[in-house]
């Protein structure tokens, strides 16, 4: 296409139906999630990964307020909030608890900061369970742009985050710093729950790191395997999801959640029977 300045534009024609940027947004996604949901879970960090999400809505409504990008809002404060757990860590308090309150806080904070905004027309419900339908052009150069990122820096760092995890003691004697991996994750998730809240919203980003990787978990031997399993079943999760919101006319980024738990379900009756 050439427009009026002469200039040239490539389109794509298939990502002018909504549905098929639903689908490769919710792939992005999945890919990115993949592997930090199998540290989650190794980690034991499922309210980690909550407080981050539950802070983007305190970015979200920051952003609106000073006319900011959305994704660069919640991907400020969602990285905050990881410090800040990460910074309290082994400092006296109960990471459950500590985890539990800030968790809480910063979602409460954020809807709060949200009912501020009188000049700018917010949909809550659009950021707290995601609105994938509505992905544009835009929306999917960040969404893979920031998969492509998180990618990389995992796979970059993968031995070292893979043995800070099992086992501290033998990362420092390998000369591995725990602390410097747990800001790799940190970062990495931070990007996850920035370009995931267009796509199944805060309340529901946590479920998309930790119910795939728990689905392949009975069915594999390795880490390595475990990922590539995560990434299977988000994949599938994201696609039948966005199909099937359409056929019984759902909200979207629960019915990939809903999807995920059927195949979370499927992943462990099928790992009882290879164990039994």
């Amino acid at each position: 296409m050439i427009t009026t300045t002469g200039m040239m534009i490539v389109t794509i024609p298939m990502l002018d139906d909504f549905v098929i940027r639903a689908m490769i947004a919710g792939i992005g996604v999945a890919l990115a999630a993949a592997p930090l949901g199998c540290f989650v879970v190794w980690r034991r960090m499922a309210y980690f990964g909550d407080a981050t999400a539950h802070a983007a809505i305190l970015g979200v409504a920051l952003s609106l307020a000073f006319g900011v990008s959305v994704f660069i809002g919640a991907l400020g404060v969602a990285l905050a909030m990881g410090l800040l757990v990460t910074s309290l860590n082994g400092r006296g308090f109960g990471m459950d608890s500590m985890l539990g309150v800030l968790s809480h806080a910063a979602l409460a904070v954020g809807l709060v900061a949200a009912s501020f905004l009188q000049d700018v027309r917010i949909d809550l419900m659009a950021y707290l369970f995601g609105d994938i339908l509505s992905v544009g052009r835009v929306d999917l150069a960040v969404i893979w742009g920031g998969a492509a990122l998180v990618i990389i820096l995992v796979g970059w760092r993968w031995s070292a985050l893979l043995m800070a995890t099992l086992n501290e003691d033998l990362a420092y004697a390998g000369g591995i710093n725990p602390k410097r991996e747990q800001l790799v994750l940190t970062l990495s998730l931070a990007v996850v729950v920035a370009v995931a809240i267009k796509i199944v919203g805060v309340l529901l980003i946590a479920a998309l790191l930790i119910i795939p990787a728990t689905a392949a978990r009975p069915l594999v031997r390795s880490p390595e395997m475990m990922v590539i399993g995560a990434a299977i079943v988000g994949v599938i999760s994201a696609v039948v999801g966005v199909q099937a919101s359409l056929v019984f006319d759902t909200p979207t980024g629960p019915s990939i959640v809903c999807v995920a738990t059927v195949l979370f379900v499927l992943g462990n009756v099928v790992g009882s029977w290879k164990l039994g």
